[in-house]
């Protein structure tokens, strides 16, 4: 089986991020955002979906953190859509329904090249540590939008909000996981089309 790593640079005048992503990896994160529980989201996103990932960010958190996630959510999404290539033999689709605690999230995911995002999640606070949860819909965005998939992320309970931005991101790691494992039995790619 080919390598499916991809190696990402961008630079603004915002942002400079580098990245390093195994999609068939074991789970090991190096992670540096500036936002301490941002770098927690990333690494829980690595861990549970046996990814290797290396992030590196560089941001103007001087302004806020807007750019920052924003911008990894891009680079993100990007990392992913070059490791997958192709698409041959990947089996596209993953969900999981996920508790933590109080907290259950569905996040389902379609690798179909046709960006969406449809999020669903709700804060009772404006912040958790240094990030702002208004800032977990514009990540997801991000990263469906440049990733080119279907992103579904749904709460159907939870309150705390360290929780409910967990579950999502671990609900988004073990679905892609899914999405982006292999099966011998596809030949080519499973779309009508022939083309994803």
């Amino acid at each position: 089986m080919k390598t499916r790593i991809s190696e990402i640079t961008r630079t603004t005048k915002e942002t400079d991020i580098r990245a390093s992503l195994n999609l068939d990896g074991s789970g090991k994160a190096d992670i540096s955002t500036g936002i301490g529980f941002f770098d927690h989201m990333l690494d829980s996103f690595t861990r549970h979906g046996l990814f290797d990932l290396s992030f590196s960010v560089k941001g103007d958190l001087n302004v806020d953190a807007h750019h920052t996630i924003e911008d990894s959510g891009i680079v993100l999404g990007r990392a992913i859509r070059e490791a997958v290539g192709d698409k041959k033999g990947i089996r596209r689709y993953g969900s999981i329904i996920l508790p933590m605690d109080e907290t259950l999230i569905i996040c389902a995911v379609d690798l179909c090249g046709r960006p969406f995002l449809v999020y669903d999640l709700t804060f009772d606070t404006e912040m958790v540590g240094e990030f702002p949860t208004e800032m977990a819909r514009e990540f997801f965005y991000a990263v469906a939008y440049s990733g080119e998939m279907n992103l579904h992320i749904r709460q159907m309970s939870g309150s705390n909000s360290h929780h409910i931005i967990e579950a999502a991101f671990k609900a988004f790691s073990i679905a892609l996981d899914e999405a982006t494992s292999t099966d011998p039995r596809i030949n080519g790619v499973i779309s009508t089309k022939g083309v994803l």
